[in-house]
């Protein structure tokens, strides 16, 4: 029922892992960062470290999956946009188009990428952010583009902090709409950190690492429709991380028609479980919303992987 001032109220759910995996990189430290579901129900991710694309494969083995070098995009694909370029590859998201062109955000030259088709060339799309430059850092780097999502007609970006935004841009022409702010209900942060986006059915999906929350944001409205906490299960003693600092590290989202995937980036911290275990991990927690007889904010029983 819409509340007094026309607005829908925001539904709250707890989200559990169904299922997890330990992801096991080709070598070395593996900073997984952004998260895309394709048509065929592959996973890829991206490593912040280094340019291409990793497949997420499945095996006979329940609790580890793999992590296997895209070869539809290799990091030979980004050797001619390096003229001129001084910085190292920051790659932190990952999303594809209904045309299947697939698209990336890098953070240090905040720069957006796009592979037409598989094997593909890679463009540097020219977008002039000028007319929302009072919302990026002009010193931080760092704290820059962290997820993108495609509609039909529209890029979505997300500025990870100081300030956190999410941009607006029309993929005809390449202008940059607008930006605008979402925060998960009760939330008083100043600034709210942003590190990935999705788009599933007509709505925009945006994860909130300092608050541990997805929100479902209608995209026309900018209202937060729905919201869902993953606090617990970054808390498990399971699952946590060895860290001193004082936010989250889940930096990838995907959602589907049954379930929200979480990616974690742990910075190469380890686990408190396992403290030599730097490995990241992924999470399937059932959709809450989509169970029938389920009331907001209640817990969904845990099912297996498909």
């Amino acid at each position: 029922m819409p509340a007094p001032n026309g607005t829908v109220p925001t539904r709250n759910y707890k989200l559990v892992s169904g299922a997890s995996w330990t992801l096991q990189p080709p070598a070395g430290r593996f900073d997984a960062s952004g998260l895309i579901r394709l048509p065929s129900g592959q996973l890829l991710t991206v490593n912040d470290k280094e340019p291409g694309a990793f497949e997420i494969r499945f095996g006979t083995n329940q609790s580890v999956a793999n992590l296997l070098p895209w070869p539809q995009l290799t990091p030979a694909h980004f050797g001619p946009l390096n003229p001129g370029r001084d910085l190292p590859w920051d790659l932190e998201g990952i999303a594809m188009g209904p045309d299947q062109a697939l698209y990336l955000c890098e953070e240090h030259s905040r720069w957006i990428l796009r592979q037409r088709k598989p094997h593909g060339p890679l463009e540097r799309l020219p977008i002039d952010w000028s007319s929302e430059s009072r919302w990026l850092s002009p010193t931080d780097r760092n704290a820059s583009w962290e997820g993108i999502a495609v509609s039909g007609e529209r890029l979505w970006v997300a500025n990870e902090r100081s300030s956190g935004r999410i941009f607006e841009i029309d993929l005809k022409t390449l202008a940059v709409i607008g930006s605008f702010r979402v925060a998960p209900p009760g939330s008083t942060a100043e600034d709210i950190h942003y590190t990935d986006l999705c788009w599933f059915e007509g709505q925009l999906w945006v994860l909130c690492r300092e608050n541990r929350r997805v929100l479902c944001v209608d995209p026309d409205t900018r209202q937060v429709l729905s919201s869902f906490s993953y606090f617990e299960i970054e808390m498990d003693p399971r699952y946590a991380y060895r860290h001193i600092l004082p936010y989250g590290f889940f930096e990838g989202l995907s959602v589907d028609a049954d379930s929200i995937w979480l990616l974690i980036d742990n910075n190469g911290y380890g686990r408190k479980s396992d403290p030599k275990d730097t490995r990241p991990q992924l999470f399937r927690c059932p959709r809450p919303d989509k169970i029938k007889g389920r009331n907001p904010s209640q817990t969904v029983s845990a099912v297996p992987p498909k």
